[in-house]
């Protein structure tokens, strides 16, 4: 970050102008921009004194605020993704980003890691499918399997065997 420039040259322009000199003449005697000048007479004018004023800032955390609500959201429904949650908290009235949601988890230390089982996997059909499937693994013959590499075949034109 840039620093301000100093209190001395702050003043020598600040009298410079209230001399009679034009804030051109005086930004190009002291090698600043004519706005520095013209910014410093103003804060002279109005305050008395040409001293800077406080630098960068602080935002407020939009979603502090909904934390309950995000938070409540999460253990109802942890397979939720950021983008639900963010279009969930935009019915709310709060319209934010994707990264901000994210960063606000992350820094909350809120987790919703996705489990490493599909939701599909509770359902009836599925189930049985793949009890099905782990019967009929047992009884396959590795000698008998055959690797396709699908990335070769999709990066030669063809797009099926």
């Amino acid at each position: 970050m840039v620093r301000p420039l100093s209190g001395d040259l702050r003043e020598r322009a600040v009298a410079a102008v209230v001399g009679g000199e034009s804030c051109r003449s005086v930004a190009a005697r002291f090698g600043v921009a004519v706005s520095s000048v013209v910014k410093w007479s103003q804060r002279y004018r109005a305050t008395g004194s040409v001293r800077p004023s406080k630098m960068g800032g602080y935002r407020k955390r939009v979603l502090e605020p909904h934390r309950d609500f995000i938070v409540e959201r999460l253990q109802q429904t942890p397979h939720l993704s950021l983008h639900g949650l963010k279009d969930e908290l935009a019915a709310r009235g709060v319209t934010v980003s994707h990264n901000t949601v994210w960063q606000f988890l992350r820094r909350e230390g809120l987790r919703f890691k996705k489990k490493l089982l599909a939701l599909e996997q509770a359902r009836a059909d599925i189930a049985r499918k793949r009890h099905r499937w782990k019967g009929w693994q047992g009884r396959l013959d590795p000698a008998r399997l055959v690797f396709i590499d699908e990335s070769v075949l999709q990066s030669s034109g063809r797009s099926s065997i």
